[in-house]
């Protein structure tokens, strides 16, 4: 044949099915079974005749005969089935003479099920054991039936997933798990010892020291079972207690596992296992004489993928779809012992594995075992993909072609020191691998926390000319007013936003230090300040982190409260472990300042409906000293009052403080956002009521200080330019805006300036102190966006402004202060508190700013 192989086609069945992969197997003598994955079993004898075909209930998955040759068991959707030979040949033999060109047809009916068990994957008749292999979810069950009854002797499970490949993906095939069975050879006679394609023997020696010594005193048949995840697991058959435990894994799934005798020594039992992964990847199992007795594991990679395979005694058939090759597995395996190893022996067995031999025959999806002709010529059977039954006859003359074998001590050995080398190198190479990994990790890290960095310091740099709502990453905050345990507090939400283009990793830690405007003295003298450490990890690009902590609670007059914001970063973090070797960097960090959230008396108002407001009043009295109270009292009898100032003198009436501002309302038109969509802003008359209603809003919503109110501001009622509210210490609070026109001395008599009256008012000065200095820091940052037009305006009336800020904060700080010194029974004079309280206060009452 000059080396080339001949194909005969025996028999076509068409395409094959898809629920399983297709088998083919030698059985009842010279006979052939055939499945293709559909609910049909064929039954083909040497003389290329279809003598019966066997009609199941579903599609076939595996099926086996039993070990006297008489039974046949098949396995399918709803179980397994088992039928007689006998009954097969008379039903065979029954045939009308004139349809011997036609087989006999045989439909199974569900009297020969003898073990419903739905979902069986494969099959194995041991002796007088029936082995089945069965997939449910993760899990692989190997349960043992009593053949002559079918009753459940054991079984054995393990979790192993079902591996989704592309071949399966691609071919909607299943790919079935393979089922053999291994003897020692001193178990059974010679004579009675018939080896199959799912039975072999095996050298004792090699036997003891892959299974044991125990399976190999018991003489223990030892199953071997590959699963489609890769795992090669063993069963001893006739020990107690047994499991399936794993004796290797190819980490892709198994396509076939045999044995063979590769090494010369004339006896007839295997010297090695062989299997065979899908993606090409195979490995040699067999016991390296070279010294002390174990076993060596060869591994090495063929072209794949594998569709399926068959073994011989020194050579592995397999088919790629594309094509069939041999692999011969004596090629650079062989020795003997005594000789010296050599580098020549082991770079034989690798190219023997990466190069196998072509036999040009494509298409092959199935292959039984292979036999002999009284030539010496090697025969296949195999099924194609497109149903075809093929007999391929391989040439004769391949043993010439072979090398001089190298003795089996010195390949042994060669493979056992390249392993050793292999491994030491794998080793070293792993542990500078995660070395190399972990520099690398924190070089990456130091860039980010170092990018971090100067993007914040050039933010802080030109913080005067960027915005806060521009900057990279910044804090914003929400207040709100919450209720525990009947008393209410002040919480403030702080919102981290990182809008730069980093990742803000573990080892960030967010720093916020509350710093009160006026606080009781400590015991050592310090700041009263406290602050909160918020850490967290993984900060992404446009995420934001949300922190709650405590302002004041309700009574406490602390504001306004300056939040101070700021990112720390651990080089502890950065480092790990390698920290401890650096005494000075452990306890080192970076502090990179964001920036400043200002809380004011408007934000840590409680709005209440206008309705019932002032029945809402609060029992709780003034902190004013009684001095203060005597003193405005007879201020108001010298001033008149409304005519009644006898009977004001005997009244115990509180007084009513208030305090105003004024705003030109054409600023306002120029800066705001007036409410009604409708209304002409060019236009020279406009609805003074709109005018208010939209600075009301403004001053309620807008974010002043970095800060904003809570979900409270959806209560705000804006239908009237009056607003009642709660003020942190108890007091109601009422804020009003109303058009005022105001006339000047260097204008005419009839010219006049249409303007916006704010007024606050209530029973507690403290609270329309610091209400009023929140409006001005508000009207404050109003003048920075007026127009360019009115800049000389602008900029006389800023100053003024600054003025009216400095001298509303004194007037809270002296408020304070008399309070935490009528406290403590320490501090300045009351009269002289007093006496500054009332000229500052009467200035703000008397003389109303007025802005421009």
């Amino acid at each position: 044949m000059d080396g080339r192989c001949a194909v005969e086609t025996w028999a076509e069945f068409g395409v094959s099915g898809p629920s399983c992969s297709p088998r083919v197997k030698r059985g009842f003598g010279t006979n052939v079974l055939l499945c293709t994955g559909s609910d049909e079993v064929y039954v083909f004898t040497q003389e290329r005749k279809l003598t019966a075909v066997l009609q199941f209930p579903g599609p076939v998955s595996d099926l086996v005969e039993s070990h006297d040759k008489q039974l046949l068991y098949v396995a399918c959707r709803t179980g397994v089935y088992c039928v007689s030979l006998q009954v097969l040949l008379s039903r065979a033999q029954s045939s009308p003479a004139d349809a011997s060109s036609n087989p006999a047809e045989l439909k199974v009916s569900s009297e020969s099920l003898v073990v419903a068990e739905e979902g069986v994957s494969s099959l194995l008749h041991v002796n007088s054991v029936l082995l089945t292999l069965t997939h449910r979810d993760t899990t692989w069950m190997l349960t043992l039936y009593q053949s002559s009854n079918y009753e459940m002797l054991t079984s054995s499970t393990v979790v192993s997933g079902l591996v989704h490949n592309d071949t399966e993906r691609q071919t909607g095939r299943r790919r079935r798990p393979v089922l053999i069975c291994v003897y020692c050879s001193d178990a059974t006679p010679t004579s009675e010892a018939t080896l199959s394609d799912d039975h072999f023997h095996l050298e004792p020696v090699l036997f003891k020291l892959l299974f044991g010594v125990d399976a190999a005193l018991a003489k223990s048949p030892v199953i071997l079972c590959g699963l489609p995840d890769g795992c090669l697991y063993f069963f001893p058959l006739r020990l107690p207690g047994s499991q399936l435990r794993v004796l290797h894994s190819l980490e892709q799934p198994i396509v076939f596992v045999g044995a063979s005798d590769v090494v010369e020594t004339g006896l007839q039992n295997a010297q090695c296992l062989v299997a065979l992964g899908e993606l090409g990847r195979v490995v040699l199992i067999r016991m390296d004489k070279g010294g002390d007795s174990r076993t060596s594991f060869i591994e090495g990679c063929v072209p794949g993928p594998v569709m399926c395979g068959c073994v011989d005694k020194s050579c592995l058939y397999y088919s790629t779809g594309s094509d069939l090759l041999v692999l011969d597995l004596s090629e650079g395996s062989s020795g003997r012992e005594g000789q010296e190893r050599n580098e020549e022996t082991t770079s034989k067995t690798d190219a023997a594995l990466q190069s196998p031999t072509s036999l040009n025959v494509c298409r092959v999806v199935a292959l039984a075992e292979p036999t002999c002709n009284t030539a010496g010529e090697v025969q296949l059977l195999g099924l194609s993909v497109r149903g075809q039954l093929h007999k391929i006859t391989l040439p004769v003359g391949r043993e010439d072609a072979r090398l001089s074998k190298v003795p089996s001590t010195q390949a042994g050995r060669s493979i056992r020191d390249l392993l050793s080398a292999i491994g030491d190198v794998c080793e070293r190479a792993s542990l500078l691998k995660t070395a190399i990994k972990s520099k690398n990790h924190i070089l990456r890290h130091l860039n980010q926390v170092l990018n971090i960095s100067f993007l914040l310091i050039a933010s802080t740099n030109s913080e005067e000319h960027l915005p806060i709502q521009e900057k990279p990453i910044r804090c914003h905050g929400i207040t709100s007013w919450n209720r525990l345990l009947q008393k209410d507090s002040l919480n403030l939400t702080c919102v981290l936003d990182n809008s730069s283009p980093y990742v803000l990793e573990q080892g960030w830690t967010l720093s916020v230090a509350v710093f009160p405007l006026s606080y009781p003295p400590t015991a050592g003298g310090g700041s009263s300040s406290t602050n909160f450490l918020f850490p967290f990890h993984n900060l992404h690009p446009g995420e934001k982190l949300e922190v709650s902590l405590p302002l004041a609670a309700a009574g406490d007059t602390s504001f306004p409260v300056t939040v101070s914001c700021s990112l720390i970063f651990s080089l502890t973090a950065l480092l790990g472990e390698e920290a401890a070797d650096l005494p000075g960097l452990q306890s080192s960090c970076i502090s990179l300042p964001l920036n400043t959230l200002t809380v004011d008396w408007l934000h840590a108002l409680q709005v209440n409906s206008p309705i019932a407001t002032h029945q809402k009043a609060t029992s709780q009295s003034s902190n004013t000293t009684d001095t203060i109270q005597a003193f405005i009292r007879s201020n108001r009898i010298r001033c008149g009052g409304r005519g009644e100032g006898g009977e004001s003198a005997s009244k115990p009436e509180r007084e009513q403080y208030s305090a105003s501002l004024r705003v030109l309302s054409e600023l306002l038109r120029d800066t705001l956002v007036l409410k009604s969509s409708d209304l002409d802003v060019q236009g020279p008359n406009v609805a003074p009521q709109n005018v208010c209603l939209s600075l009301l809003e403004w001053l309620f919503c807008e974010g002043c200080g970095g800060v904003k109110m809570g979900h409270q501001r959806d209560n705000i009622t804006l239908s009237t330019s009056v607003v009642h509210a709660r003020a942190p210490n108890g007091h109601t609070v009422k804020l009003t805006a109303k058009e005022v026109n105001v006339g000047e001395e260097s204008m005419r008599k009839e010219e006049s300036l249409a303007t916006v009256e704010v007024q606050v008012e209530s029973l507690s000065i403290a609270a329309v102190c610091g209400l009023h200095h929140a409006v001005l820091r508000r009207i404050q940052t109003l003048l920075q966006r007026a127009p360019e037009r009115a800049a000389s305006t602008k900029t006389v009336q800023s100053l003024g402004l600054r003025q009216a800020l400095q001298r509303a904060e004194h007037l809270q700080r002296q408020i304070d202060q008399s309070r935490i010194s009528g406290a403590f029974g320490v501090g300045v004079s009351t009269g002289q508190t007093d006496r500054s309280l009332l000229s500052v206060y009467r200035v703000l009452r008397e003389n109303p700013l007025l802005i421009i």
